[in-house]
C-alpha cells in the first residue's frame, strides 16, 4: 500500500503521489552538503538517510478544489530513454498509485509543470502501441512561455535524454498545451509565480483559499538544507547566481508567515513553514 500525505489549504486538498525516493542523487545535486549536515542542523534529520545522505522524493502534487483536479509536475515516467541508468526504461507503479489515491487520469482538468526538466514532465505521456500518448488526455497542460522558448534553443538530450521529444512535444501535437505568462492565475485559488534561475521559465505554484496559503516550490529548492544555506545551488541550475537570488527572495517572502511550503523534492514530511534561524532559515514541520 502506498502512503499518501495530504494537506488542507482552505477549500483545496493537496495530495502527494510518490513515484520514487532516492538517496543516491543528493551528493550530485548539492555537493556542498556533507554527511555531517544533520548533526550540524538537527532539524534536517527527517530529510536525510541514516548515513547522512540527502534523500529526495520524486512526486506529483494533486490539487482538488470544488470537483476540479490539477496535477503539479509529473515526475519521470515509464519506458523513457534516459541517460541516467536508474531512470532509463524505468517501470514504476505510479499510475496504479495515482488511482489508489483516488484519482482518474481522465478526470484531471489541468496539468501544471513548474519547468520542463526530465523529472517534472515524464508522466505527461505514456507509451501506447509504440507511440507517446497524453496520460491526462482531457487536461489542459500549462507551460510558462519563457520555459518553452528556452527549450526551443537548448537540448536536454545529452544530459537526460529526449525529454522534450517524448514528454512535451506530444502534448503540443495533441492540442492540449497552453503557453501562459510566468505570473498567471490558473483559477481563483491557484496562481503561478515566476521564480527563474533553475531554468529561465521556472515557476512556483501558489494556493490561497479561505484565508489560508500554501506554495509548491518546484526546483527553487531541491532539499530543505537550502533553507539553511540559500547560497547552495544545485549542479543543474541554469543560472546559479539568479537561482540563489530567487531562492533567498522566496525564503524572505514566506519566512515567519502561516504559509505551508510544500517541497517538490522534499522527502519525509515534505511540507512545513519557513522560519528565520539566525542569518538563514529552517523548515518547521
Amino acid at each position: 500500500m502506498a502512503e499518501f500525505l495530504r494537506w488542507r489549504v482552505g477549500e483545496v486538498t493537496v495530495t502527494r503521489v510518490v513515484e520514487l525516493t532516492s538517496a543516491s542523487l543528493g551528493s550530485h545535486l548539492l555537493p556542498q552538503a556533507s554527511p555531517d549536515i544533520a548533526r550540524e542542523l538537527p532539524w534536517l534529520k527527517p530529510f536525510v538517510s541514516e548515513k547522512g545522505e540527502l534523500v529526495l522524493s520524486f512526486h506529483s502534487l494533486v490539487l482538488e478544489c470544488r470537483g476540479e483536479v490539477i496535477v503539479v509536475d509529473t515526475c519521470i515516467g515509464n519506458d523513457k530513454e534516459r541517460t541516467y541508468p536508474r531512470w532509463n526504461a524505468m517501470q514504476t507503479n505510479f499510475l496504479a498509485d495515482f488511482a489508489e489515491a483516488g484519482f482518474d487520469p481522465q478526470r484531471v482538468a489541468t496539468v501544471l509543470c513548474t519547468h520542463m526538466h526530465v523529472d517534472h514532465v515524464g508522466w505527461n505521456t505514456r507509451l501506447v502501441d509504440g507511440r507517446w500518448q497524453p496520460t491526462f488526455a482531457n487536461a489542459r497542460h500549462l507551460y510558462a512561455e519563457a520555459e518553452w522558448a528556452h527549450w526551443q534553443t537548448h537540448d536536454q538530450t545529452a544530459a537526460f535524454g529526449p525529454v522534450i521529444e517524448d514528454s512535451v512535444q506530444p502534448i503540443f501535437d495533441a492540442g492540449l498545451a497552453d503557453l501562459v505568462p510566468s505570473e498567471h492565475a490558473v483559477s481563483d485559488v491557484v496562481t503561478l509565480l515566476p521564480t527563474p534561475g533553475h531554468t529561465p521559465g521556472h515557476v512556483c505554484v501558489h494556493i490561497a483559499s479561505k484565508g489560508e496559503e500554501a506554495v509548491i516550490t518546484g526546483d527553487l529548492m531541491h532539499h530543505p538544507c537550502q533553507a539553511a544555506h540559500p547560497d547552495w545551488n544545485a549542479s543543474v541550475d541554469f543560472d546559479p547566481d539568479l537561482a540563489a537570488t530567487t531562492r533567498r527572495g522566496f525564503l524572505n517572502r514566506y519566512a515567519d508567515r502561516p504559509v505551508l511550503v510544500i517541497g517538490t523534492h522534499f522527502a519525509g514530511p515534505t511540507a512545513g513553514r519557513i522560519v528565520r534561524d539566525g542569518d538563514a532559515f529552517r523548515l518547521d514541520c
